[in-house]
């Protein structure tokens, strides 16, 4: 008999719930991920929108010029007028404020759904929540890619998609992470919501690599391509997303019968209430959990506590104040906004600042601006694992945001010198500023969510986790709406609005963090008060 090659024994190691495991962390990842693609290409498309006009006609003006002298009439196009270079109505001199007023309706919209967003999900099925999201992002980020091939200029046209593109996105962060903190435990949260939260900057950079294709040819393909994509990922999410695992108990009972390992009797129980047991055969073999709590001798089981407890006892959703309450939700949810307001303002304005500052065109500079998501990645995973060593949630954050701050003012003045120096800001800042952002909106909205003054009653994730994200969205809209203030007055303004956020969030987190040094523990995290759900 030959033997079994290692991948089989690899494959044959993990058993079934191992599998919906993983089939939930990389179902949950590639849905986040479609969200954030569909998010960035309006970061890439702002230098179309708006071009460099004057380049542009003093460009085709030396064209004429030399066609002139040679005795040839030219055959160049008239000269582009500003008008005619950008795109109405982003075509005037206050084209700035007009971009940050779009990025502002969407994040804006985005807050304040996302307090909603949280309540509502956790009283209707999240699977269904999820795609009818999914589907409408995908519908109204198309829109907006319409708008270029129907030719539209309308400044409330755009608005409005924003405003009805940010309301339906609530519906993924608060039900991606109540599937994932359902499915995964706590003792290693950090390590595995890092790696997770990657799906943040690897949407954002194939959101720019795609965008980045058609930016130049047919930017309304920049839109519609992620909105395609999202509404696909919307039905594969209606088709194999489980948002908690006893949601498989159903599928094994149907699969039962009397005539394989087990079969039910009745007897009169306690109350008069019927009894049921489960009576397993001796010459059946069970899995490991069973022989765990069976004897190998033919024996009824009495099952009435797992069922009866299950219908009594099961938790109603928390209230937004009963949510506010829990400790740490306050200070968390306003240090996200700082940290947020800084991330989102990279999101949104960053590809246009390389334009301007490292004088490239809009497909290069959204390709260079991917460097900053690449660093996201890896800082988000440090700080997954740095918390989870330390069990000190808070203090990590608040070491990234000290070392943040000057990082940022040091991009600011090498970003000047060359693409060389600009590459190695590039990825130190994305993990510094996005390496608390990641932390606060998955570990710690898990933890806080499954906090021991709930006890137990794990259905104030959801709740929890809008709440912390929603105050954070706040930051995201003020941020690209004040940098494109700022930036009309230079753009190291931006950059002190940045790190003054930074030192904002430092502050709100000095109580926590002051709780943590002073405790004596130096676990990850207790497991008395995070019970396994």
């Amino acid at each position: 008999m030959a033997p079994i090659p290692p991948g089989i024994h690899l494959l044959v190691s993990f058993n079934r719930e191992q599998w919906y495991r993983a089939l939930t962390f990389m179902l949950t990842f590639l849905l986040y991920t479609s969200f954030h693609l569909s998010r960035k290409p309006i970061s890439i498309v702002k230098s179309e929108l708006h071009k460099n006009c004057s380049a542009a006609s003093e460009l085709a003006a030396a064209n004429g010029a030399v066609a002139s002298s040679g005795g040839q009439e030219a055959s160049f196009p008239s000269l582009h007028t500003e008008m005619e270079c950008s795109w109405k109505p982003f075509d005037k001199s206050n084209y700035k404020q007009l971009l940050g007023a779009m990025d502002y309706s969407f994040l804006c919209a985005y807050a304040i759904g996302m307090y909603l967003s949280g309540i509502i999900g956790e009283r209707l099925p999240i699977r269904l929540y999820l795609t009818v999201g999914m589907l409408s992002s995908g519908l109204f980020t198309c829109l907006f890619g319409l708008g270029y091939i129907y030719n539209i200029h309308s400044l409330g046209f755009y608005i409005f998609v924003q405003v009805a593109n940010g309301l339906v996105q609530t519906t993924g962060w608060p039900s991606v992470v109540t599937c994932i903190g359902n499915w995964f435990g706590k003792g290693r949260r950090g390590l595995i919501m890092g790696l997770w939260n990657s799906h943040t900057s690897v949407g954002n950079i194939l959101g720019s690599l795609i965008a980045g294709y058609w930016v130049s040819s047919n930017w309304g393909l920049s839109f519609i391509v992620p909105g395609l994509i999202i509404a696909a990922m919307g039905v594969i999410c209606f088709l194999f997303l489980i948002e908690h695992p006893n949601d498989l108990k159903g599928i094994y009972t149907q699969n039962l019968s009397p005539g394989n390992s087990v079969s039910a009797k009745s007897w009169n129980g306690a109350n008069g209430h019927p009894k049921v047991y489960l009576q397993y055969k001796d010459n059946k073999k069970q899995n490991y959990d069973t022989e765990l709590l069976l004897p190998r001798d033919a024996v009824c089981v009495p099952a009435q506590p797992v069922v009866v407890v299950k219908s009594e006892s099961e938790p109603s959703a928390i209230s937004f104040m009963g949510a506010l309450r829990i400790p740490g939700v306050v200070e968390f949810s306003l240090c996200l906004l700082f940290a947020k307001l800084v991330s989102y303002t990279f999101l949104f304005w960053l590809p246009l600042y390389i334009t301007k500052a490292a004088h490239l065109d809009a497909k290069k500079a959204g390709d260079l601006s991917t460097l900053f998501d690449v660093g996201g990645i890896v800082g988000g995973i440090l700080a997954g694992v740095i918390s989870d060593k330390l069990g000190k949630r808070a203090s990590t954050c608040a070491v990234m945001l000290l070392l943040a701050a000057p990082t940022l003012y040091g991009f600011s003045m090498i970003s000047q010198l060359g693409l060389g120096p600009t590459v190695g800001m590039l990825l130190v800042c994305g993990g510094l500023v996005n390496g608390p952002y990641a932390l606060i909106t998955t570990a710690v909205s898990a933890d806080l969510g499954t906090h021991k003054s709930l006890k137990g009653n794990a259905r104030a994730l959801s709740t929890v986790t809008a709440i912390i994200d929603g105050t954070g969205s706040v930051g995201a809209a003020l941020g690209p709406l004040l940098a494109g203030v700022l930036s009309a007055g230079g753009w190291n303004q931006v950059f002190y609005m940045l790190m003054t956020a930074d030192f904002l969030a430092l502050l709100l987190l000095l109580r926590l963090v002051t709780k943590e040094l002073s405790s004596s523990k130096s676990h990850p995290v207790s497991a008395i008060e995070l019970k396994e759900h």
